[in-house]
């Protein structure tokens, strides 16, 4: 029941507008999904939508709204269900970035960022992932978190929070949907050059600063094209990967913080299915 293409699977992407999202969508486009795309930038996902559709892709469904709203992915959800029945494939890029140290970050930063990058894709999750399980097709489940949701990178604290909240979500609900045919990949992407590198909230710091700008260009000349994230991502749906790497510095860092993850994992999944036995 895995997902071993993208071609005709109904296929849901959070923030499409721009970035990994847009990539994303494109990609898929090209690998003949039917697509239900979502971003907050109306006019940015309306451009994905053209850019989607004129690689031959077929656009069902696309609506701007904010993730963090739940009775607008609700509304959104039962609007696509009955119409379109439900999805083979969701996709949670969505998202947002502030770095910075404790005593400078602000609680309207960490409140953001778990509202967009934690309980949004809880709210896709709740209303699409259920009707998956239900038509019994199996499927596929995405969470775009970061390298900063397996590594304690400086300034990090409150984009964590929320990128390791999301990996937690997506480590259980690896083990719980594979009884359902459902696949889960959780994406960790070190740099990408995205709009995100240059809109990034770094609380007390000055942007300007020629210090802060070396650092900003190393950044850069290290990090991969929202492309190269597409590619990654469509390869870990067809693989049914559970880590999807996009670099191997990520790869290497996380194996030295967890090298003994096989036991950890096979442990995990006998006492995930002990649970579930119980149902």
């Amino acid at each position: 029941m895995a997902i071993r293409t993208l071609d005709g699977k109904k296929c849901l992407v959070t923030g499409a507008a721009s970035g990994i999202g847009r990539a994303t969508a494109i990609v898929a486009a090209g690998r003949g999904a039917e697509l239900v795309l979502t971003d907050v930038n109306e006019v940015g996902l309306a451009e994905t939508v053209t850019l989607c559709s004129g690689t031959g892709g077929k656009v069902l469904a696309a609506r701007a709204f904010d993730i963090t709203d739940f009775d607008a992915v609700t509304a959104f959800a039962d609007e696509v269900h009955e119409e379109f029945g439900s999805l083979d494939i969701v996709m949670n890029v969505a998202g947002i970035s502030a770095w910075g140290t404790v005593e400078n970050l602000e609680h309207r930063h960490w409140k953001s960022m778990v509202d967009v990058n934690l309980m949004g894709p809880i709210h896709i999750i709740e209303r699409f992932v259920p009707p998956m399980i239900a038509a019994g097709r199996g499927g596929h489940l995405v969470n775009v978190s970061s390298a900063a949701g397996l590594l304690a990178l400086p300034w990090h604290a409150a984009y964590s929070a929320s990128k390791f909240g999301l990996r937690g979500v997506s480590e259980v609900l690896r083990f719980d949907l594979k009884r359902h045919g459902i696949g889960v990949s959780l994406v960790v992407p070190g740099g990408v050059k995205t709009p995100l590198v240059e809109s990034v909230q770094i609380a007390g710091i000055d942007r300007a600063d020629p210090r802060v700008r070396k650092l900003t260009s190393r950044f850069e000349k290290h990090a991969v094209t929202p492309e190269k994230v597409a590619d990654c991502i469509v390869a870990g749906i067809e693989k049914n990967r559970y880590l999807v790497y996009t670099s191997n510095d990520i790869r290497f860092g996380y194996w030295w913080a967890r090298k003994f993850s096989p036991p950890y994992e096979f442990v995990m999944q006998k006492a995930n299915d002990r649970f579930s036995s119980l149902l």
